[in-house]
């Protein structure tokens, strides 16, 4: 058997210990480390080594030492960055969702900063539990009996149903068999719990009466979820929770349901009005009760199970619960969102900026775009004011449009023309420090300002102009 044969171009490639000996990337080893230039090195090599098998050239000395100069700076600097969100996702998943406001940040900036009680008890002077942290203030909140903090909503729910339903079957409707982000399915996370997933009804339609003919002596417990990220629209029909609940206890089962968001209670006269409020579910009879803390609480990530005790306990002491506990910071963030709900009114806009954002009449958006409209055409930029539309995101309101504003650059412009010049400043824009992620469709660039904030009008002003310079104005 003949081996293949090795392009001689490879045996043209510089050696790492070469690089390392000129002077270029010597003086960057002086400034960012020799080990860090050594792997930066090493995978600028590994990428042409790629290219001259794919059936490309060596490259020359100096584009070489290029390509280092560049990649050196994007190591050091890591890749997790800072993105400006122009896109009108309010609660964007990809971009980390929900912006956390000025005290939840100060709060986590102190815990970090040095010690703290996390699992000491100082009035026994004894060890305490962490979980006791937010088990007073979020019983307060919901008016549950009791509550748990796991590091994410994802995991609230294998940790409930891996403790109270291992083994055995859970009824469930097939019209909330959701996805969540990543593709994380729903059936797959039950299979994970130990489980047996029973679905019932339709994808449309679910009636009270098909839980009650699937309940049996193998049945753990009646599983609801909102639909977060998906709506079904036209013949339909669904259980309610107060009904599912009265159904649950005559048969002697724990209701739980997953409502996703984390809105802890409706906010009148808002795009939240007709969102599923923690308080009401369990108003309405859920015996647990999880969400995230991440999207409408507006605080860091994690995942929440409030309910009665009975339900509580176990999961709390289950081995499981060790894994997917989360940290002092992730506690003293959630903390320091939940007091701002105190006000019976609920978090100011200046304390949860997805209030904030979600808040914002059409007044306000398009005076945001005429004034980022007016900095980019100060520093020659052709752009307009156009009308948008956003969405909350993040697994609330599915199918809710919201109106908004944004500013077009270039102006104008149309899929056939400007020889791709939008598609080439959006990658522009996320090359960019810091990144600026735009609305891309159909050959247009739309600037959303529903998600900015006002004080970075200026930065994606300068980043849209640095970015048109680079490629050449249209």
């Amino acid at each position: 058997m003949k081996t293949k044969r090795r392009p001689p171009a490879l045996r043209e490639l510089t050696s790492v210990g070469v690089l390392l000996e000129t002077p270029a990337v010597r003086r960057l080893a002086q400034q960012h480390g020799r080990e860090l230039v050594r792997a930066a090195i090493r995978g600028v090599l590994e990428d042409e080594r790629r290219a001259i098998l794919a059936g490309g050239t060596a490259p020359g000395r100096t584009a070489l030492l290029e390509r280092i100069a560049r990649e050196v700076p994007r190591l050091a600097r890591g890749s997790l960055r800072p993105v400006v969100n122009a896109t009108g996702v309010v609660l964007h998943t990809n971009l980390g969702r929900a912006p956390l406001g000025r005290e939840v940040l100060e709060a986590i900036a102190e815990a970090a900063g040095g010690y703290c009680n996390l699992e000491f008890d100082l009035a026994t002077g004894r060890r305490g539990e962490r979980s006791a942290h937010a088990r007073e203030l979020l019983r307060l909140l919901t008016g549950a009996e009791d509550a748990l903090v796991v590091n994410n909503n994802a995991a609230a729910l294998l940790l409930a149903l891996s403790v109270h339903a291992a083994g055995r079957e859970v009824v469930v409707s097939r019209g909330e068999l959701i996805e969540i982000g990543g593709a994380f399915r729903l059936p797959e996370v039950m299979a994970a719990s130990g489980a047996r997933m029973v679905e019932v009804g339709t994808t449309n339609r679910t009636r009270l009466s098909d839980y009650e003919r699937a309940l049996g002596p193998d049945t753990a417990l009646i599983f609801k979820a909102h639909r977060s990220n998906y709506a079904i629209v036209g013949f339909t029909e669904e259980a309610s929770v107060r009904e599912l609940s009265g159904l649950a206890r005559a048969h002697g089962l724990p209701l739980l349901y997953d409502v996703g968001s984390g809105l802890l209670r409706r906010r009148p006269g808002s795009a939240l009005e007709r969102e599923p409020d923690v308080q009401g579910a369990l108003a309405d009879g859920a015996d647990l009760v999880s969400f995230s803390g991440d999207k409408l609480l507006g605080g860091p990530q994690a995942g929440i199970l409030v309910g009665r005790t009975a339900c509580i306990e176990p999961c709390a002491r289950a081995p499981l619960m060790r894994a997917l506990r989360v940290d002092k910071l992730t506690y003293a963030g959630l903390l320091a969102a939940g007091r701002t709900y105190l006000d019976p009114a609920g978090p100011s806009e200046a304390q949860c900026p997805i209030f904030a954002f979600l808040a914002r009449d059409r007044r306000t958006l398009d005076g945001l775009a005429e004034r980022l409209g007016r900095r980019l055409a100060e520093a020659g930029v052709v752009a307009r004011v156009v009308a948008s539309t956003g969405r909350c995101g993040g697994g609330a309101l599915p199918g809710v449009e919201l109106p908004s504003a944004g500013v077009e650059v270039p102006a104008g412009s149309r899929p056939d023309d400007r020889n791709g010049f939008a598609e080439r400043l959006h990658r522009a824009l996320l090359d960019g420090d810091p990144p600026v992620l735009a609305v891309l469709r159909e050959g247009r660039l739309i600037l959303d300002v529903l998600a900015l904030f006002e004080e970075q009008l200026p930065v994606v002003a300068a980043a849209v102009a640095r970015a048109c310079e680079s490629l050449g104005r249209p």
